[in-house]
């Protein structure tokens, strides 16, 4: 398998450990990783995911503020002709109590999976396979099982 995810923390965020356990995660797991690191604009996710033809674009956030840092997000990836799965993660919304609204939010924002911080990254990836309609290798099949 070779699809290509692009992953980073958008707007002013800060926090590299995440993306950095998704960027292992996702790379063990046979994916091509593109990891733009921190304090990510719309605009280099939009490049990036054009310029590696992306499959998918992974979007982490964990200071709260991400439902502002993705107002038109969408739009943006359209503009530059982005045709990707988009999941955003993390601690999405300050005073996050029920996540059922805060996905409820990023969906209204055109994410195709919201997932919160407790997420694990094998759910992710069981998520992007099955919306890229990837299955696993009878080897990656061995390994989920033991």
């Amino acid at each position: 398998m070779s699809q290509t995810v692009v992953l980073g923390v958008i707007g002013s965020d800060a926090h590299v450990v995440g993306i950095t356990i998704l960027e292992q995660a996702f790379s063990a797991a046979g994916f091509d990783v593109v990891n733009l690191g921190v304090q990510t604009s719309q605009e280099e996710f939009a490049e990036a995911a054009k310029a590696h033809d992306a499959s998918a674009v992974l979007v982490s956030s964990l200071y709260g503020h991400a439902e502002q840092d993705c107002q038109g997000f969408q739009g943006v990836l359209e503009d530059a002709g982005v045709d990707a799965v988009t999941y955003i993660g993390g601690n999405l919304a300050v005073g996050q109590d029920e996540f059922e609204e805060t996905r409820r939010t990023f969906r209204e924002l055109g994410f195709d999976r919201v997932f919160d911080s407790e997420t694990d990254p094998e759910d992710a990836i069981a998520a992007l396979r099955e919306d890229l309609q990837i299955t696993p290798t009878e080897s990656e099949r061995a390994t989920i099982s033991s």
